[in-house]
């Protein structure tokens, strides 16, 4: 058993029969009263996240996290593939587990898998992406490279925040945490 006091951004922890993982958690002091523990948190299997507060003192059941080198294969409709390194199995996980990293998938990418027991519970993307720009507004004339920059989509949807000089069909780095340009590919 942990306290959740202990808990930390990215833990994966039991609480009934349900899986959640801490998305972001804040100590919280109001002026009178004790510490609460404020926390955004995913249920791993259906991927639904949200916002809970628990006191501190509070035990959840601390999850062991297997993980496995993988590389993502394809997706058909909401099921997506990826196959194992070591042993070439195939897993299929469900879109509404992975939602907010569908937009970073590439063909072909190396990331690791998770997994409780034998259960694939999520992805770890690798740190930075590179992906093709699909649409974005031509660079305006007199645009500096420090401007404020304009948005771009890329090719799995997701949408960047880049400098002016990018345009369709470049590709970018873009990190995986926060879903900022890092550069130009």
């Amino acid at each position: 058993m942990l306290q959740t006091i202990n808990l930390k951004k990215g833990m994966v922890f039991k609480q009934g029969t349900k899986l959640f993982q801490v998305m972001e958690i804040n100590h919280h002091k109001p002026g009178k009263g004790n510490t609460l523990m404020q926390m955004r948190i995913k249920n791993v299997r259906n991927g639904a996240i949200v916002q809970t507060t628990m006191r501190p003192s509070e035990k959840v059941e601390d999850v062991t996290i297997d993980k496995k080198d993988a590389q993502f294969l394809y997706n058909e409709e909401d099921n997506y593939v990826f196959m194992d390194l070591e042993t070439y199995d195939q897993y299929n996980i469900d879109k509404a587990q992975i939602a907010s990293d569908v937009p970073y998938l590439v063909p072909n990418m190396n990331l690791t898998l998770e997994f409780v027991g034998s259960e694939l519970v999520g992805v770890e993307l690798p740190a930075t992406v590179t992906l093709k720009v699909a649409k974005t507004e031509p660079m305006i004339k007199g645009a500096t490279i420090d401007g404020g920059g304009k948005p771009a989509t890329m090719e799995g949807g997701l949408v960047v925040n880049v400098p002016a000089f990018v345009k369709n069909g470049d590709e970018i780095i873009v990190n995986t945490t926060d879903g900022s340009y890092k550069s130009r590919a």
